[in-house]
């Protein structure tokens, strides 16, 4: 498995020293991946009785990612950078398009785009797109996407897009940029069927949110069943599970990159965030301890 880790964006906050410290810290140590976090507002939960949890409000300091991996592609040269997730369908995909291709050429290839359908209605409200179509959308999204950066003319139409004969220029290094897509969250971690569906027809890869246990064991399945349904080998959608430093030992780590691994997981993503873990130095050195322990 690819070890990754996540960057704790929120906790380094506006400290931009500690955000690059941490992340060639993370290269230096050999791990193969950064996360990125992505909400392009937060709202006031006082303001908003009809969201029923809030996982990021206005308080929460987040970059924007594409101009924050444009950032960190100049000051690593390897470590890959991705977004966990990107929240695609309250964006325009034509823009999506050219800023995925230019932080692809910057870091010489090395994004991989995950994306996901999100859980906010507010910011879909204030980027003027319909959150009841999100899913939907986000799935012709990728259709769009991958033609944009393969091809130098597209004509497309269909129900969300019509782009009449043009392109992006310059296309990306990667052609096409790899999707990933998030499936889950805090308050359901097990997806729908439609999602499972549309993670084995369309996905490169995937960030499942549930634990591994044995109902994680038939989500797995099941989307290796869909994947096989629509013509594809299982074996070349990817799977990237998660593990906490803060809070559990050595012992834990490996147990829970085990169980990963013996699930199918190819990559791999760590947090440091958590109780007890405050500075940026405490966040480099769990990110130490781990990469120590899993060699």
């Amino acid at each position: 498995m690819e070890l990754g880790v996540t960057l704790p964006m929120v906790e380094l906050g506006a400290d931009l020293p500690a955000v690059r410290d941490f992340v060639q810290a993370a290269e230096g140590l050999g791990y193969t991946h950064v996360r990125i976090l992505d909400h392009v507002l937060g709202a006031d939960p006082q303001h908003h009785p009809e969201v029923t949890r809030f996982p990021y409000t206005y308080q929460s300091h987040l970059h924007e990612p594409f101009t924050f991996m444009g950032y960190l592609a100049g000051i690593t040269s390897k470590i890959k950078l991705v977004t966990g997730i990107l929240i695609l369908p309250q964006r325009q995909t034509a823009l999506v398009a050219k800023q995925a291709a230019e932080v692809d050429i910057l870091s010489g290839g090395r994004l991989r785009l995950g994306i996901g359908v999100g859980w906010n209605p507010v910011e879909y409200e204030a980027l003027g797109q319909d959150f009841h179509t999100r899913g939907r959308r986000c799935e012709e999204q990728i259709t769009v996407l991958r033609q944009l950066w393969t091809q130098d003319v597209v004509d497309f139409e269909g129900r969300f897009h019509k782009i009449s004969h043009a392109g992006i220029n310059p296309l990306p290094v990667q052609r096409p940029i790899p999707i990933w897509m998030g499936a889950g969250g805090g308050a359901a971690p097990i997806p729908t069927e439609r999602v499972l569906r549309r993670i084995g027809r369309v996905a490169d890869g995937w960030f499942p949110m549930f634990p591994h246990d044995h109902e994680g064991r038939d989500v797995i399945s099941k989307v290796r069943e869909y994947a096989k349904e629509a013509g594809r080998d299982p074996a070349e959608i990817g799977m990237e599970g998660r593990i906490r430093i803060a809070g559990n030992n050595p012992e834990d780590w490996l147990a829970e990159a085990k169980a990963w691994e013996e699930l199918g997981a190819t990559h791999l993503s760590a947090g440091t965030a958590g109780e007890g873990v405050t500075t940026p130095d405490q966040h480099i050195d769990a990110m130490r301890r781990l990469k120590e322990i899993m060699g």
